[in-house]
């Protein structure tokens, strides 16, 4: 294979999951009555506002694909990301499409999406990290804190478990699963950072309801990343 196709392919892998909102009926979150056991406002999702974020993760995703074809495509230290990156973006093309088809298709997809690109953020080199490592870190924790979402959603739409001890379950292993892989490259910040912003959504759709152990959990995840996010800048700082 030539050493430019690997980049190429990022970028074309890139471009393909962030149009494919457009491309589809969209996707604002499992319907209730896609579940034997109706699902509305499951206390593991999120409030609306912090699915913002996916915004973000496209443009910075397209920015740092274009880059990468521009002026590093045949450079070492970003083909080991390359490969697990496009195969979770490759996935994560057809994921609206599955989640408005079948939402344990689409549980599965985007455990398969979480940990290709947790494997690409884990391998990215760090000679330019806001335009290779760090995007794909925000992308990686996003998909790790959603996996856990539609998880913690299906369980209880299919009475595995009721829908609270559904989202303690699932916020418990989302928070093993992220300081794991945040003990494995603590200084970058942008992994933590995505899934502090979706542990703050927890709080805030759980708020209403006073669901004082959810809102308990995630604040104390929230917290617990933060500062080794902090500790960790401030020991590179002092370097």
């Amino acid at each position: 294979m030539r050493p430019r196709i690997p980049a190429i392919l990022v970028l074309v892998a890139t471009v393909a999951f962030a149009a494919s909102p457009l491309l589809t009926i969209g996707f604002s979150g499992f319907t209730p009555d896609q579940f034997p056991v109706p699902q509305d406002n499951p206390p593991v999702q999120p409030a609306g506002y912090a699915f913002s974020i996916w915004g973000v993760i496209y443009l910075w995703l397209i920015v740092g694909a274009s880059f990468g074809v521009w002026r590093a495509a045949q450079d070492p230290n970003w083909q080991a990301m390359r490969f697990p990156l496009i195969i979770s973006l490759g996935i994560g093309s057809f994921w609206i499409a599955a989640a408005n088809a079948s939402p344990i298709l689409a549980t599965v997809m985007i455990v398969l999406m979480a940990a290709f690109a947790i494997t690409a953020m884990l391998r990215a080199g760090e000679a330019q990290p806001w335009l290779q490592v760090r995007p794909v870190a925000l992308y990686a924790g996003w998909l790790t804190a959603a996996t856990g979402v539609g998880v913690g959603v299906t369980l209880g739409g299919y009475a595995v478990l009721s829908a609270q001890a559904a989202a303690i379950l699932c916020l418990v292993v989302v928070l093993v699963v992220a300081l794991f892989v945040q003990s494995a490259r603590p200084r970058e910040w942008g992994y933590p950072a995505a899934i502090v912003w979706a542990l703050i959504g927890v709080i805030v759709a759980n708020a209403p309801a006073s669901n004082i152990p959810v809102i308990a959990l995630a604040a104390l995840g929230a917290a617990i990343m933060t500062y080794r996010a902090l500790r960790a800048q401030t020991k590179e700082a002092a370097r």
